[in-house]
């Protein structure tokens, strides 16, 4: 007996003596630090507010719906109204004149030119979120559209990306290793710093999430990683495989005016605007679907079956991506953003023959036969842009509600799933939400600030909002500028749709913004203008001239860059031109000698 008391007392003591120790070990296995999530960064080109699938729209995204499913779905987030701007805004966190991209190459005019915030890539301080999440122990990977400079120290290998397989352009060809319009001599793409090709079976978004793929595999597996995809979907040339495509045979028959209507009823019974909302009418210089033939009307309701069928096309490839983060264990610890950099994309490509000849030779053609394949130059034009762009009005270039209004969904670990989110957000909000679910706040030294805010409040469901009533939050590009202050918007859209005027508009309520408000309400007016101006000032912005007007602009500079890169063949048909014109003049002479 004496023998088993002294082992039971012994090994208390033991028990006794060992317990703060395990007691502390479990303090510090709980207190450690949380392990740093991934990201991927899906920016859709061109995509209205409505284009997706859990918005509203007539494209199959399921991939992209789960991952809604999974996070929250933003219904009032704004971008700029072009690519550029709003990609410097997205990765920097900054606006767009402090990073250095204060338009793009093809509307700049001749006084913002060279000027600071009109680079045209990242000027030096502004680093972006790949540099920073370096910083804190990322792997950081790019694929796709980059547009913010070509020189060796603009690309994406000298702003903290690891891996890079980059176009600088606005836009290429989604099926070949060639431009898309007279503004490039060629798609330049960029592997690692360095002028890469395509590979013979090339499509963007497939390859676009393939080449990712494959960086994911060739780097640390044991870091975590930022993963920026720039789809070319659904910019023009609008292409797509047509498996794709004909999943929306006879979708679009009805025309652009009734596609314009659904949406706007289909916005009002998912809660995306108030029932009372109203719709503006389609502008008075786009054309009635009635207007066209019923060749016409084949033509361009097949153009919108591309555009659906590419947007399609981009969600399957993106849940490969998904599919391949699932089978490696990363899915569950990857935070994605899925957003578009802008509303949809007016331009057509019928009604200049200058184009519709570079068309030609460059192997494009504009009809029907084999549609969205190699070779088409599909797109969907103004009216149908309009339509897409339902509830809001007006699309890409301007700062009205249908060209800086887009979608934007966040989910991942520790955000609360299948939730909607009506607080104001901006592009430049996305890199400091994302520093700060990495942990990485702590500011570098060599950097500018950011002038977006941290999102990550809402995504937790710790705050209601990030911006105050007061707070204002100001977008200008190329003329085309808003300032949203709590429910309001000042809004000014430059020709050819608008006509350089400000406008006052309750978006919360009007958010087609048909009731301008400018005159029942001077004071507010004036008071959100001053607002503006003080920004204006302060970021940099050097105003266009009075008439300013995007689509000339477009034309003069293409004319000027044409010349600057096929000035060697102007001068020799002009001396060829003289020779025949000297030989044709010595000949009449001889002629009358005689």
């Amino acid at each position: 007996m004496l023998r088993i008391f002294l082992a039971v007392f012994f090994t208390c003591l033991a028990r006794m003596a060992t317990a703060p120790l395990q007691a502390g070990a479990q303090e510090e296995e709980t207190g450690a630090p949380p392990q740093q999530p991934n990201f991927v960064i899906l920016l859709i080109d061109d995509a209205a507010f409505m284009d997706l699938g859990v918005y509203g729209g007539e494209a199959r995204t399921p991939n992209i719906d789960a991952l809604a499913a999974r996070g929250m779905m933003f219904t009032r987030y704004y971008t700029s109204p072009l690519c550029a701007p709003s990609r410097a805004m997205l990765l920097t966190g900054m606006d767009n004149h402090r990073a250095g991209v204060g338009t793009i190459g093809e509307i700049i005019t001749k006084e913002q030119k060279g000027e600071p915030g009109y680079s045209l890539e990242l000027e030096p301080g502004v680093l972006t979120i790949a540099a920073r999440l370096k910083a804190a122990g990322y792997r950081t990977l790019m694929t796709g559209k980059w547009h913010l400079g070509h020189e060796p120290d603009s690309l994406p290998s000298a702003h903290g990306f690891d891996r890079s397989f980059a176009l600088d352009a606005s836009g290429a060809d989604n099926w070949e290793d060639k431009p898309y319009m007279p503004y490039y001599r060629e798609a330049p793409w960029y592997e690692n710093g360095e002028t890469a090709s395509l590979p013979d079976d090339f499509y963007s978004s497939r390859f676009i999430v393939d080449r990712m793929i494959d960086y994911l595999g060739e780097t640390e597996a044991d870091k975590p990683f930022l993963a920026y995809l720039g789809f070319q979907a659904i910019h023009i040339p609008v292409q797509a495989p047509p498996e794709f495509t004909a999943n929306y045979d006879g979708v679009y028959d009805e025309g652009w005016q009734a596609l314009r209507e659904h949406r706007w009823q289909t916005a009002k019974s998912l809660g995306l605007i108030p029932a009372t909302a109203k719709l503006e009418p389609m502008p008075s210089d786009l054309r009635p679907w009635a207007a066209l033939d019923e060749d016409e009307q084949a033509l361009y309701a097949a153009r919108m079956e591309v555009n659906a069928g590419m947007l399609e096309a981009m969600d399957h490839h993106v849940g490969r991506l998904i599919e391949h983060l699932k089978q490696q264990g990363l899915y569950e610890n990857t935070v994605f953003i899925v957003t578009s950099d802008n509303g949809p994309e007016p331009s057509r490509g019928d009604n200049d023959w200058r184009l519709k000849l570079w068309m030609k030779f460059h192997g494009y053609h504009l009809g029907t036969d084999d549609i969205g394949e190699a070779g088409s130059w599909a797109f969907i034009g103004p009216e149908w842009s309009m339509a897409a762009a339902s509830p809001g009005n007006l699309f890409k270039f301007y700062s009205a509600e249908g060209g800086i209004h887009v979608p934007l969904i966040i989910a991942g670990p520790g955000i609360a799933a299948g939730m909607r989110q009506g607080a104001l957000a901006n592009v430049t909000d996305l890199a400091p939400t994302l520093l700060d679910l990495a942990g990485a706040t702590a500011p570098m030294e060599e950097a500018k600030p950011m002038t977006g805010r941290s999102l990550a409040g809402l995504l937790r469901g710790e705050a209601q909002s990030v911006y105050g009533p007061e707070d204002p939050l100001a977008i200008e590009v190329s003329g085309n500028s808003a300032l949203i202050r709590g429910d309001h918007k000042i809004t000014r859209n430059q020709r050819p749709f608008g006509d350089g005027e400000w406008r006052l508009y309750d978006v919360k309520a009007d958010p087609g913004e048909v009731h301008d408000l400018s005159d029942a309400e001077p004071e507010l007016m004036q008071s959100m203008l001053a607002d503006y101006e003080t920004y204006a000032r302060e970021a940099g912005v050097i105003p266009v001239p009075d008439g300013f007007n995007s689509r000339k602009q477009i034309s003069r500079n293409t004319m000027k860059r044409q010349l600057r890169s096929y000035w060697w063949i102007l001068v020799g048909a002009l001396i060829l031109l003289a020779g025949l014109v000297a030989l044709v003049w010595m000949g009449v002479r001889r002629l009358v000698r005689r």
